[in-house]
């Protein structure tokens, strides 16, 4: 499955928005800095679909905050 997401890095806690079917924004504490933030963006969309972290790969928008992100279940 391949979905699209809007990163909000430096949020207060961390959360997945459900926007549509496909899209989805997601609010992390980490900073986007050495990639800390896309860690964290994976990791906690591995837990709100209930798949393990190496389930979920980030696909395009390394340096981006939309991104497109694989999820294998």
């Amino acid at each position: 499955m391949k979905i699209f997401v809007t990163a909000r890095p430096n949020a207060k806690e961390n959360k997945v928005e459900k926007l549509d079917e496909t899209h989805y924004r997601v609010r992390v504490k980490a900073a986007p800095e050495e990639g800390e933030a896309n860690a964290v963006i994976l990791e906690t969309l591995a837990d709100y679909f209930g798949c393990p972290k190496s389930s979920v790969t980030l696909l395009s928008g390394q340096k981006s905050k939309n991104k497109i992100v694989g999820i294998q279940k």
